[in-house]
């Protein structure tokens, strides 16, 4: 008699796999001061005035103030608008984001707050046509300024992968690499060319340069075994130079001024060595140190290295009166039109429109 055995099979396993829709929020704000409100005024119903360009979200956003209204009908209101500097946005990746403007300190501080709105890449631009009626803010006006505070939260949805929890077992640190290129530029180690700058040297390394800066890989052979000499440079201006390359930031500066100083050097430096981003950074940080004293020297620099962003910038400062009437009683403004008359001529273009 046969005996038949049973055929044995695998036991069989389910795929399974989950995803799951995060929704984040990224916030900023930006303070807006408007000072010498009367004279704003004379600017006609559906005209404004813009703030600086800022980021939130990693976007770019302006703040559009209308002291008669953005339309005829609404001119006995102050309007508010906050614009996405996008360009291009395709619909399917429409920026969503929620903001509001209220005011802060001194003057209408209590005052009912614009209700969130949402923003779309379809429409650049959102706001409030009747933030607030002029004869009630003049009741409370002191010393014929305000300033207004603008919330903003970008909205983001990510899409996460959930793994079986056997194939997350194995945590990944987060890459190093930045603080290791940073460990190489302190100790030194492995360095195969050196610079001169004034009287201090700077060992670095050839191929870390070259992968860098595309005016660094051009330089020649022979030149990795000899001194380079760099004449019509500051010292700490080259070791900035070095740090941004190594640890692709940079380096931390405790007083406002060296900030400015350094950051005005290092943009005609990135400009020389073809580095974009570094360039790009300190534009961003100048932007922030626009004031009376400093603006024609950035303004300069701007136009020189063809920097748009720093000079659209800059041309906005000047677009307060108040603040155009302080930077023309400078030096540095003075020079500035004598210098720079095809400057000036776009200038008075620009305030003119």
């Amino acid at each position: 008699m046969a005996l038949t055995l049973p055929v044995l099979r695998k036991p069989s396993r389910s795929a399974s796999s989950a995803s799951t829709i995060v929704a984040d929020t990224m916030r900023g704000h930006r303070i807006l001061k408007i000072d010498g409100y009367s004279l704003t005024k004379c600017i006609p119903a559906g005209e404004y005035l813009k703030s600086c360009p800022f980021t939130v979200g990693g976007h770019r956003w302006c703040i559009h103030y209308c002291p008669n209204g953005n339309s005829w009908e609404f001119a006995d209101c102050i309007s508010l608008f906050l614009t996405l500097f996008d360009q291009g946005v395709p619909a399917a990746k429409a920026v969503k984001a929620k903001f509001r403007f209220r005011f802060v300190g001194g003057a209408g501080q209590g005052m009912k707050a614009m209700p969130d709105m949402r923003i779309f890449g379809t429409q650049s631009s959102w706001g409030t046509t009747r933030f607030i009626k002029s004869e009630e803010l003049e009741k409370v006006l002191k010393r014929d300024s305000f300033t207004i505070r603008c919330d903003i939260a970008v909205i983001e949805f990510r899409v996460v992968e959930e793994t079986e929890a056997w194939a997350t077992s194995v945590p990944v640190p987060p890459s190093n690499l930045r603080l290791h290129l940073g460990d190489l530029l302190l100790t030194q180690k492995g360095a195969d060319m050196v610079f001169q700058v004034g009287d201090e040297t700077f060992p670095a390394h050839r191929c870390v340069l070259a992968t860098r800066s595309p005016v660094f890989s051009a330089m020649k052979e022979g030149d990795a075994t000899a001194v380079v000499r760099i004449d019509d440079m500051e010292p700490y201006v080259f070791e900035a130079l070095l740090y941004f390359v190594y640890n692709d930031s940079l380096p931390k500066t405790k007083k406002r001024k060296r900030r400015v100083s350094m950051s005005q050097h290092l943009l005609v430096t990135a400009d020389r060595y073809d580095l974009e981003r570094l360039k790009l950074m300190c534009e961003g940080r100048l932007c922030r140190y626009i004031d009376a004293g400093t603006m024609a020297n950035i303004l300069t620099l701007a136009d020189q290295h063809h920097c748009h962003g720093l000079k659209k910038a800059c041309f906005g400062f000047l677009s307060s009166p108040a603040n155009l009437e302080e930077a023309m009683a400078t030096d540095g403004f003075d020079h500035l039109s004598r210098s720079c008359p095809s400057l000036m001529k776009e200038l008075i273009a620009t305030l003119g429109t």
